[in-house]
């Protein structure tokens, strides 16, 4: 074989992705982690979009944070875009891990309302992580519309990203707490209950919050 017909360390790369032993994926994944390359940065983006194991997953992000952060942030964000929810999702994680703050603007209203459901909560995480001081409260209000909508997985991911949020989130999970509908408040209870203890469990800020909306509600009723 010639120098030009030579694959090269994408394509090499990229053949050991496509490997169906997970762990040979991984040990790629780690590979193109530890000796960073230009040409590994859309190969490993490529494989995010579509690789159906977790681990491997984790490791392809942990590589993109290893990479040039300018060329990595370039071939992540347009993937925020794509039409696949898989690759929406690991997008965002990998922005959560990058941290830089220039992705903080393509965190859109769109995303943290998908209605692909690991989408949205990964976007509730990143936004929570990304969001300017002055921009903390506004994003907290927009969350808020989720409050006690989903199964109890997705209701915890929201309120995890509100303790992200800390005393910028306050005010919506007040306007939450005084809501009509009863999931709604038992919700936002036990979010301001995490604000307030977030080394407690969402199982047990659950049960607090429903004993404290209860008590709210017994005494409307009294003062009716």
């Amino acid at each position: 074989m010639t120098s030009e017909n030579a694959p090269t360390a994408a394509d090499l790369l990229r053949r050991a992705l496509a490997s169906p032993d997970g762990s040979e994926r991984v040990r790629s994944a780690m590979a193109a982690g530890t000796y960073p390359r230009p040409e590994y940065v859309p190969v490993l983006v490529e494989q995010c979009a579509h690789e159906p194991d977790l681990t491997v997953r984790e490791t392809l992000t942990w590589a993109l944070t290893r990479q040039d952060r300018d060329t990595t942030l370039d071939r992540v964000l347009p993937e925020l875009g794509s039409p696949f929810p898989r690759a929406r999702a690991q997008a965002l994680h990998t922005l959560s891990k990058i941290r830089d703050p220039r992705a903080w603007p393509a965190i859109t209203s769109e995303l943290l309302h998908d209605e692909n459901a690991e989408v949205a909560r990964t976007a509730w995480r990143t936004a929570a992580g990304l969001a300017p001081e002055a921009e903390r409260a506004a994003l907290a209000s927009e969350l808020a519309a989720h409050f006690g909508l989903g199964p109890d997985d997705l209701q915890q991911s929201l309120s995890r990203a509100f303790v992200m949020l800390g005393e910028s989130g306050r005010d919506a999970i007040d306007r939450a707490a005084a809501a009509g509908e009863w999931n709604v408040r038992v919700h936002a209870l036990a979010t301001e209950h995490l604000v307030s203890y977030p080394e407690e469990g969402y199982e047990a800020a659950v049960a607090v919050a429903r004993r404290a909306a209860a008590r709210r509600d017994a005494a409307d009723w009294n003062e009716g």
